[in-house]
């Protein structure tokens, strides 16, 4: 692309004017390592890095025009382009780039802290119930017909995010979901994306060893809502869809009414779009929605009530956009499971096992609560904490575990770069030592101990000790990872999969029998 028409809408500082605005620019990178003659190199501030300490690499390796914040001395051949903002930049470029590709996409942006992974997954099969290609940009993976991506994030950086779109436009995709993390929002990696629809699933405690305050973490939900949306270009009935039943979805429908009117709904509170009546079992969900004066039915074969709620996030996303009431129930009944997501990975004859991504206290409390009504013996919790994350969930996810599962235990997750003894330390000081003992392993399998909890560090080590512990009227929930297949123990990232592993074990059980 011809660099003038690329710099559209870019707001230099000074004398940052190129030599030659006719030059081609053949490529964009924020990382020097992929720089090729020809690109343009943004050089963004980061949380852990300055890309401004990777020009001369980038330039090395054939980039011709330099986006920058810093003074830096002129290059001896190409152009260097100060801004005030990076960050913003990137996206703007990208934006350009790309042909704006989200003008030719439905867009649905999911926000909030619990359930944005399944409800994609829900949105995805409604969708293609409709007849519509569908992307999916979320933590599982990126995908769309025909390609499936690696996610190295939540929400893909701005750059990236763009071409994805654009790959996703001329591959045929009509509408894409995406989840909208509250990072992504924060670094507006998404400010140059239209969108059609915004939904809120609900604000818990999470991320707060970055945004600090949980305030913070809603004012960064929030702008998604209050800003990101309204800038858009595009013309909608409803900008939101929101969760009336969580209290921090009822402020923002309070703090956005100037923005749009809300779609509502929920179980508990009066909304736009309710479950009137529900049945949960180990089966599914079976429940009445309504819609105004028109009422359905829906059946899914998800657990629990707080996938009833994910499902009507997305019944309201659905129909916000118009989409057939009969192909939403299709879509809900035909979206079978989510990876990770109280996923059961046992047969029959054996114990119940279920692997969860629940890695905050309300998300565990959600999934130990739904398994409840269905104990028929004992609960088993395998959980840990990651590390160099925030801290304060860490005892409020050890009170959660205990308080609701018979028996407990401790390990890692991701430990990284902290000591796996100190996290499970701090998860310690959420337990209650009166009514719930300390153990050893053993104590699991004769039941000496009553309601109580262990200590291996050693997450394997951990999952068997649970599933060989466990007895065919036993629950067990393996939680906090999910569909990862990988561990993070210091600066490597080692192969681990919680389902592969318990699968394993189970199969093995089984033919010791």
């Amino acid at each position: 692309m011809i660099l003038s028409k690329l710099l559209e809408g870019i707001d230099a500082i000074g004398e940052s004017v190129f030599s030659n605005s006719e030059v081609n620019v053949e490529s964009i990178c924020y990382n020097s390592r992929q720089c090729t003659p020809g690109s343009l190199f943004v050089a963004v501030t980061g949380l852990k890095s300055d890309g401004h300490d990777y020009i001369n690499d980038a330039t090395q390796r054939g980039a011709k025009v330099i986006v920058c914040e810093k003074e830096i001395p002129p290059l001896q051949e190409g152009a260097v382009i100060r801004v005030k903002d990076g960050r913003r930049a990137l996206g703007l470029l990208a934006r350009n780039f790309y042909a704006d590709p989200s003008q030719s996409l439905v867009a649905i942006g999911v926000v909030g802290t619990n359930g944005k992974t399944t409800i994609t997954y829900i949105l995805e099969s409604i969708f293609q119930t409709a007849g519509f290609e569908c992307g999916i940009l979320g933590t599982v993976n990126y995908r769309y017909p025909g390609l499936i991506m690696a996610a190295p994030n939540t929400t893909p950086e701005s750059l990236d995010m763009q071409r994805i779109l654009r790959e996703m436009v001329d591959h045929g995709v009509t509408h894409v979901v995406s989840e909208v993390s509250s990072h992504a929002i924060d670094l507006r990696r998404i400010d140059d994306c239209d969108f059609d629809l915004g939904i809120f699933t609900n604000l818990t405690q999470d991320h707060l060893d970055y945004h600090k305050t949980m305030e913070n973490y809603y004012q960064a939900k929030k702008r998604f809502f209050s800003e990101v949306l309204p800038a858009g270009k595009k013309q909608r009935r409803y900008a939101m869809a929101v969760n009336a039943d969580d209290p921090w979805g009822r402020r923002l429908i309070r703090e956005t009414r100037d923005v749009s009117r809300p779609l509502t709904f929920g179980i508990e509170e009066p909304a736009d779009i309710r479950a009137t009546m529900f049945d949960l079992s180990l089966d599914g969900i079976k429940a009445e929605i309504s819609v105004g004066s028109v009422c359905f039915e829906i059946e899914s074969s998800l657990i629990g009530k707080f996938n009833l709620y994910n499902i009507l996030a997305a019944v309201a996303a659905a129909i916000a956009l118009r989409i057939p009431i009969e192909a939403v129930r299709e879509g809900v009944r035909r979206m079978i499971s989510v990876p990770g997501r109280l996923e059961k990975v046992s047969g029959s004859n054996q114990p119940k096992v279920f692997v969860d991504y629940a890695h905050t206290d309300d998300a565990l409390r959600r999934v130990l609560q739904s398994l409840l009504p269905f104990k028929q013996g004992r609960i088993i919790t395998v959980f840990g904490c990651g590390g160099d994350r925030d801290r304060g969930k860490r005892p409020l996810m050890g009170k959660v575990a205990t308080n609701y599962s018979d028996f407990t235990i401790l390990t890692s997750d991701n430990p990284r770069s902290e000591d796996p003894l100190t996290i499970i330390q701090d998860i310690e000081m959420g337990i209650n030592s009166q009514s719930v003992l300390r153990g050893a392993a053993e104590d699991l399998s004769h039941g000496a101990l009553g309601k109580g909890y262990v200590i291996i560090p050693d997450r394997r080590e951990a999952i068997e000790t649970a599933i060989r512990s466990a007895n065919s009227s036993d629950i067990v929930l393996i939680a906090g990872k999910g569909h990862e297949d990988y561990q993070i123990i210091g600066a490597k990232r080692l192969y681990f999969d919680d389902r592969v592993i318990a699968k394993e074990i189970l199969q093995r059980e089984s033919i010791s029998t």
